[in-house]
């Protein structure tokens, strides 16, 4: 057991030993945990901490630790690629985007009078009832479906009318569209029991 005045002396040597070999050689030692620790990982690559910060913490805690999370969608039985697996994040909000921008565009241009102080109103309405609609009855949106995606129950199938009913109140509340699973899933669709796949 380091005391410790002796501790932080080991450890001040270290950073200055680590210190001047980052300038020889541009690795540079990261301690983890305290030395004798299993946390202790010696010397690390400055790019192989950049990757494993920009990969986030699930490919960071595959990497240290061992866990093994699997792909998104198999705890529900989806592939991992290709038409059923678990739609990519990108479309997903470039799907609500275009729905949003459509949305608006009929607010604006058929319900406002008053122009676009009450259009974000009317399309808020509009997304809301399209939503409900479309989602309910075919199980994509227009941005959905131009973006190849599709909603559907986590046990198959389409998705029932009131799973529909409860997403949408969900989506329009905002909130629990952006609270996410391991499995990408917003809170919105875990809670209607949805998922949004590739077509």
């Amino acid at each position: 057991m380091l005391t410790g005045s002796l501790r932080f002396r080991l450890v001040r040597r270290l950073r200055l030993a680590g210190s001047a070999a980052s300038y020889t050689s541009g690795v540079r030692p990261v301690a983890v945990g305290c030395l004798g620790r299993p946390g202790y990982r010696g010397r690390v690559d400055k790019r192989q901490a950049i990757g494993s910060w920009l990969s986030g913490p699930q490919a960071a805690a595959e990497d240290l630790l061992g866990a093994d999370f699997g792909y998104r969608g198999e705890r529900l039985g989806l592939p991992r690629e290709g038409p059923g697996s678990v739609a990519p994040t990108g479309r997903r909000i470039g799907a609500v985007f275009i729905d949003w921008m459509l949305c608006l565009l009929i607010g604006y241009g058929l319900l406002s009078g008053d122009g676009m102080s009450s259009a974000g109103n009317w399309a808020l309405l509009v997304f809301g009832v399209m939503s409900l609609l479309l989602v309910g009855t075919l199980g994509f949106t227009p941005g959905k479906r131009l973006l190849g995606l599709r909603v559907v129950s986590v046990q198959g199938g389409r998705l029932t009318f009131p799973r529909a009913a409860l997403r949408t109140a969900l989506l329009l509340l905002f909130i629990p569209a952006v609270v996410w699973d391991r499995d990408a899933r917003g809170l919105h669709d875990r809670l209607a029991h949805a998922v949004q796949v590739r077509m």
